[in-house]
């Protein structure tokens, strides 16, 4: 499915986030719905939008809360937006975020929506724990007893190990597979060695490192006062400025113990945090007198075999996307991809350059083209930044827009691939006299 922006133009006014920190560490006592809250209140603040002209609120998050389970909702009525805003969750793996953006610009396009907020949260420092299915069944038939008896009755049959608590599903439901197992698969079937991968995280760590330094990554962060000590949270947390690839080396493979090549040093880690981009039609951006830094220009969405190409979303995005913005791939200057691995990353760099994958699985008469690494995730990547899974797509495009006025870029592109095998491409152009 691709989409054009030409009809009705969505341009983005700006983007904004929490400090990426490492999943146990500061914001450890926070909720998603705090993290939401902190990101959407900060963008209003930032914009100076007037609360009242927000028509929708997209919130995108994967591990649901069941206190708010319409996480959007909750968000809403806990920030400046009035209660007669709409809102709703937004849950489509590592993607959420950026699905979130493109309902809220088909809300746009269709007319339904003037000014929207795509947004997303998400924490794994408080994920939902569950029991057994078979403690699970004996808890709700509990509320059902009567006295002693009964209870006595339905611990009958049950064992020690009835009683740990499931750990996170992580694993595909589909396939029974883990991501980071089917990137193993991926990686050996492309010949993605081990240094290849230790080289990039290295580069992706750098280079958060500079931009952080420089202050092009915290440009767009919010500072955090989180409990209980409320000491102030300024940057991301899990960035490694000293990462060699010496100390990678070190560390053992993650999922094939024996010939893997990921490890936890060339994939990204379990994130919290929250990011928000504001969006509106051109007309109503020119009525309320803001100042847009990029246009919509196209959009794609894929789904495919989860077992062969669960992580090979952006390779069916990225072209796509393209054709409906009419560019090509040499003429994008910005490109920012989620690296859930950083073989990941470099399988699609692989793909979209080689002839026969684009002519047997993309239908095209020849490659793609090769994506320049001088233009490509210049300020870190989720390999250095970090994966909140709900907040990492509103961040990519935050990046991207912010990158196209720093470097005065025209075009811009951000993709990613989610769990299910899906993935996302979404080309913007920067607009001149943005929001600085």
């Amino acid at each position: 499915m691709n989409n054009s922006s030409s009809s009705r133009k969505v341009v983005v006014i700006d983007g904004c986030r929490t400090p990426f920190c490492r999943s146990g560490t500061a914001f450890t006592d926070l909720r998603s719905y705090d993290l939401g809250r902190m990101a959407v209140s900060g963008l209003i603040h930032r914009t100076k939008i007037d609360p009242g002209e927000v028509d929708l609120l997209v919130m995108g998050t994967v591990i649901a809360d069941p206190a708010t389970s319409n996480l959007g909702r909750e968000v809403v009525l806990g920030t400046q937006l009035p209660d007669s805003c709409p809102a709703y969750t937004c849950s489509v793996a590592c993607v959420s975020s950026l699905q979130s953006f493109l309902d809220c610009a088909r809300a746009i396009q269709t007319g339904d929506a003037e000014v929207a907020i795509a947004a997303g949260a998400e924490t794994l420092s408080d994920a939902p724990i569950r029991y057994r299915r078979s403690v699970r069944k004996r808890l709700i038939a509990a509320q059902k007893a009567r006295g002693p008896g009964d209870y006595l009755k339905l611990l009958k049959g049950l064992g020690p190990t009835d009683l740990l608590p499931e750990p996170v599903a992580l694993a595909e439901f589909s396939t029974g597979e883990i991501m980071g197992e089917n990137c193993e698969r991926l990686a050996k079937r492309l010949g993605i060695s081990r240094e290849a991968q230790d080289e990039y995280a290295v580069m992706s760590h750098h280079r958060a490192a500079a931009a952080t330094a420089s202050g092009q990554l915290t440009r767009q962060i919010l500072p955090a006062f989180p409990p209980p000590r409320y000491k102030g949270v300024r940057a991301d947390n899990g960035v490694r400025s000293d990462t060699t690839m010496e100390k990678l080396a070190k560390l053992r493979p993650a999922f094939d113990r024996k010939l893997g090549t990921i490890t936890a040093g060339n994939a990204s880690y379990l994130t919290d945090g929250g990011a928000a981009v504001l969006l509106a039609s051109e007309e109503a951006a020119e009525q309320l007198g803001l100042k847009p830094i990029a246009v919509l220009r196209g959009s794609a969405v894929a789904a495919l075999d989860p077992l062969e190409e669960l992580l090979l979303g952006p390779a069916m995005t990225v072209p796509t996307a393209l054709d409906a913005a009419g560019l090509g791939l040499d003429e994008v200057e910005v490109v920012e991809l989620h690296e859930a691995f950083a073989a990941q990353v470099l399988a699609v760099l692989k793909v979209l350059d080689d002839e026969e994958f684009c002519r047997d699985r993309l239908g095209r008469p020849a490659a793609v083209g090769a994506i320049d690494r001088g233009r490509l995730n210049t300020w870190g990547g989720s390999a250095s930044l970090g994966h909140p899974f709900g907040a990492t797509g509103a961040r990519l495009i935050t990046n991207c827009c912010h990158r196209l006025e720093a470097e005065q870029a025209r075009h811009g592109l951000v993709a990613a691939c989610a769990a299910g095998a899906i993935g996302i491409g979404l080309v913007f152009e920067r607009i001149d006299g943005g929001s600085e």
